[in-house]
């Protein structure tokens, strides 16, 4: 009689290096695309203030009036230009879509002085109750 022999077939092996390879692919992947930062378009110089508190991250974003040394105003995050008297109008169709809107004026240290104060009118005058100012923290650079 002839009896068959089984042959054992080896289990498939996995070729580590291959896979050590892929993940590392992926690492540098991963760290090249969460390491970008966000930097605003405008280069201001942020008067400072000993108050000077940090929002939460609860709170709702602002609505950000950027204001440059030269005077030149800003609006939104998207930094588009925009000239004073329009800004009432802006600040009203905002207030239309978020009537608790906050306003926060982001204005360099040598920025006029009147311009932040018709900055201040024209929410005023939106109906907008909340102005605030950015500022950084005293003896930081």
């Amino acid at each position: 009689m002839r009896f068959f022999i089984r042959k054992h077939n080896k289990p498939p092996t996995v070729i580590i290096v291959a896979l050590i390879d892929v993940l590392i692919v992926l690492l540098i992947f991963l760290m090249v695309t969460t390491t970008f930062k966000q930097r605003p378009a405008l280069k201001l110089a942020l008067p400072e203030s000993s108050q000077a508190t940090k929002t939460g991250a609860n709170e709702a974003a602002p609505l950000v009036v950027a204001i440059d040394e030269k005077g030149i105003l800003r609006l939104g995050v998207e930094a588009k230009p925009v000239v004073a008297d329009r800004l009432k109008t802006e600040f009203l169709e905002a207030v239309g879509k978020n009537p608790q809107l906050k306003l926060a004026i982001n204005a360099d240290k040598n920025a006029p002085f009147g311009q932040i104060v018709k900055v201040m009118d024209a929410a005023k005058e939106a109906g907008i109750k909340t102005v605030n100012a950015f500022t950084k923290e005293a003896g930081k650079p």
